[in-house]
C-alpha cells in the first residue's frame, strides 16, 4: 500500500498538469475509460468509496442591498463623478503588497457584510492574518460568509470548523472530497472512484465588502501573491472595483454560495473542534512598505482613510462560469477537442481576440490554447492586428508538465505570426530592488508570471481568474470582468511593458530547421543562457511517465 500511495503522491503533486494534458487532443476516450476503471480498483483496495453527507442543511442567502448608508457607502458615493453613477469605478492593484493592504483596509471598515470566494487561502503567515481580519470583522457584528475550493484544503476542516463556530461567521468548502482525513496524495488516491468531482475545481477569486467594493483578479491568499515568499513571487494583477459591476459580482458569489456544491464545514467535519484562534492571532502583521514605482502617489489605503478613492469609471460586464459546470461529465470525452464547449468564460476571451482592431496583448501563466484560440490570434494577424503573449519560461514555471505540453505549440504560435514572450528569470530581484517595491519583489526571489490579462486596442481589458488553456476552458470555473476604459487600458499595458515586457525573451525561428532562439530585450542579442534554462524536459517525461503508465495521457 505504501508504494502505491506513494505512486499517488507523484500523481497528486500533478494533479493540474494531469488535467491539463487530460482534456487535450494526446488523450484518448478509450485511455481515459481505462484509466478510470484501474483508478477505481485501486482506490476501493485501499480504502472503499467513502461518501459526502446526505441530506445536508444548505440555507439559502443573498448579498444585502441596504449598504448605502455604510462607510463604504459613503466612500463610494463621494468617488463616483457627477453623471457617472451607471458606470463602475476600477482601481488597478498590480503591487501585491498594497493589494493585500486594500483587502484587509477594506475589512476593517466593512459594516454589513463580506463575501470571500477562492480558490485557495493558505495555512500561512498571510492565509492565517486574513482569516483573523475577517474574524475580528465577524466580531464587530460583520456578516462574514467564506467559500473556499476543497482541493488543496487539506487539512484545513479544523481551522475553517472553528472559524465557522464564530458567531456571524458562515464556511462552505465547494465541490469536496468525500476523504476528509490523510495528505493531499491520500485524499486524492482514496477519491479516485469520484474523478470528475475531483477534476472540476472551483478557480474563481472574488472578494466584496458591504456589496459596494470588489477586488477580482489573478491572486488567491497565500505569502506568493502578495510578495512575500523568499523564494519565489507571483507577478499577479487584481482590480478594486466600485459601482454596477460590484453587484453582477455579488450575483455571481451568491450562484456559487447557494449550490448544490456548496457544503457547509460543519457538514464536513463533525467532531467538535477548539478554537484554532491561536493560529490566527500568531500571524504577524505585514510591516508597510514603500509604494512601488508603478503604484500611484497615494496608495489605496491612504485613500480609504481619506474618504474618497480614485478611480477609472467605465462601462463593464462580468462573465462567469455557473456552478453547475463543476458538475460536468468526466473529463476525457470522444468530444474533448470540441471548442463549443469551452464555456462562456473562454468564449469572451476568444471573442476580445476576434473583435480587436489593432493590437492584443495577452498574459496568461499557462498558455496551451485550444483551436478556437489559436484560430482567433492567428485570424486576427492576417488582418494586421499584432498579438503579443507573455507567459512562463521553463525557468519560471511552477508547472514542468505544462510547459512541456506548451513547448509543443511555440513554432506553429510563432509561424502563425504571434509576438511570443517568455518571462526571463533574470526578474529575480535583489535587495534594491525590493525596497523598491518592484513586483515579486521578495529580496533575491524569482518572479513567476500569474497574471491572467488581456488587453485589445487599447481599449478594452479582460481580468479575472482564467488561464488561456485547456483546463480553464472546459473544467474549472472561472470569472473575468470586461472593461471598456481607454485609460486603464494604457495603465494595463504600461504596466505589462515595464513589468514583464522588458524581463521577457522574445522568441523566434531560424530557418529552415525552425530551430527556436530566445532573444535578451536588454541586449536584442540571442540569449546564452536560455536554451540551458529552456531544457529542463526531465522532470516533465518522468511525470508524463506516470501519467502514461496510468493511461490519463500521452506525450
Amino acid at each position: 500500500m505504501i508504494d502505491v500511495l506513494r505512486l499517488f503522491g507523484v500523481f497528486g503533486s500533478t494533479y493540474r498538469a494531469y488535467a491539463w494534458l487530460g482534456v487535450s487532443s494526446l488523450a484518448s476516450a478509450a485511455a481515459f475509460s481505462w484509466a478510470r476503471a484501474t483508478a477505481l480498483l485501486v482506490a476501493v483496495a485501499l480504502g472503499g468509496c467513502a461518501a459526502l453527507p446526505s441530506p445536508v442543511e444548505r440555507p439559502v442567502s443573498y448579498a444585502r442591498t441596504d449598504v448605502a448608508d455604510t462607510a463604504l457607502g459613503h466612500i463610494a458615493s463621494f468617488s463616483t463623478p457627477e453623471g457617472a453613477s451607471d458606470l463602475s469605478g476600477f482601481r488597478l492593484l498590480p503591487d501585491g503588497e498594497e493589494a493585500f493592504r486594500a483587502r484587509v483596509a477594506l475589512v476593517r471598515r466593512a459594516e454589513k457584510t463580506l463575501d470571500v470566494q477562492y480558490y485557495l487561502i493558505a495555512s500561512d503567515p498571510t492565509g492565517f492574518e486574513f482569516l483573523r481580519e475577517l474574524r475580528d470583522a465577524a466580531a464587530r457584528g460583520v456578516h462574514v460568509r467564506i467559500i473556499v475550493d476543497d482541493l488543496y484544503a487539506t487539512g484545513q476542516d479544523a481551522l475553517y470548523a472553528s472559524l465557522a463556530a464564530h458567531e456571524n461567521v458562515e464556511v462552505r468548502m465547494f465541490n469536496p472530497l468525500a476523504v476528509r482525513g490523510g495528505s493531499f496524495a491520500t485524499r486524492v488516491a482514496l477519491s479516485l472512484p469520484q474523478l470528475s468531482r475531483i477534476n472540476h475545481r472551483m478557480h474563481n477569486k472574488l472578494f466584496i465588502a458591504d456589496n459596494t467594493f470588489a477586488v477580482t483578479g489573478g491572486r488567491n491568499i497565500a505569502d506568493e501573491y502578495f510578495d512575500r515568499s523568499g523564494e519565489a513571487n507571483f507577478v499577479d494583477m487584481d482590480v478594486l472595483s466600485s459601482g454596477p459591476v460590484v453587484r453582477q459580482l455579488s450575483a455571481v458569489f451568491d450562484s456559487f454560495w447557494n449550490s448544490a456544491l456548496a457544503y457547509a464545514i460543519g457538514e464536513l467535519s463533525k467532531a467538535d473542534t477548539p478554537l484554532a484562534d491561536h493560529l490566527l492571532d500568531g500571524a504577524s502583521s505585514r510591516r508597510a512598505t514603500p509604494a512601488s514605482a508603478h503604484s500611484q502617489s497615494e496608495d489605496v489605503v491612504a485613500q480609504l482613510e481619506r474618504g474618497t478613492l480614485t478611480q477609472h469609471f467605465a462601462a463593464a460586464t462580468v462573465v462567469a462560469d455557473s456552478p453547475e459546470k463543476a458538475e460536468g461529465a468526466a473529463a476525457l470525452t470522444a468530444d474533448q477537442d470540441d471548442d463549443a464547449a469551452d464555456g462562456v468564460v473562454m468564449a469572451a476571451h476568444t471573442g476580445l481576440i476576434r473583435g480587436a482592431h489593432s493590437e492584443v496583448l495577452v498574459t496568461s501563466p499557462y498558455f496551451i490554447p485550444g483551436s478556437a484560440g489559436l484560430a482567433a490570434m492567428t485570424g486576427s494577424v492576417a488582418r494586421g492586428v499584432h498579438v503579443s503573449v507573455i507567459t512562463n519560461s521553463s525557468a519560471t514555471t511552477d508547472e514542468p508538465i505544462v510547459q512541456f505540453a506548451y513547448a509543443r505549440l511555440r513554432e506553429t504560435l510563432i509561424r502563425g505570426g504571434i509576438d511570443l514572450r517568455e518571462l526571463s528569470p533574470t526578474h529575480a530581484v535583489g535587495d534594491e530592488e525590493a525596497e523598491r517595491g518592484r513586483p515579486g519583489a521578495s529580496a533575491g526571489s524569482l518572479g513567476r508570471l500569474h497574471a491572467k490579462v488581456a488587453v485589445a486596442d487599447g481599449r478594452r481589458v479582460l481580468i479575472g481568474s482564467m488561464n488561456d488553456d485547456r483546463r480553464s476552458a472546459k473544467l474549472n470555473t472561472e470569472c473575468v470582468v470586461l472593461i471598456e476604459s481607454v485609460p486603464l487600458a494604457s495603465e494595463v499595458r504600461d504596466v505589462l511593458t515595464r513589468e514583464l515586457l522588458a524581463a521577457s525573451y522574445r522568441l523566434r525561428l531560424i530557418e529552415p530547421r525552425g530551430r527556436i532562439e530566445w532573444i535578451d530585450e536588454s541586449t536584442q542579442a540571442p540569449s546564452k543562457t536560455a536554451a540551458k534554462t529552456h531544457v529542463n524536459w526531465a522532470g516533465a517525461a518522468a511525470y508524463g511517465l506516470v501519467l502514461q503508465v496510468m493511461g490519463t495521457g500521452s506525450l
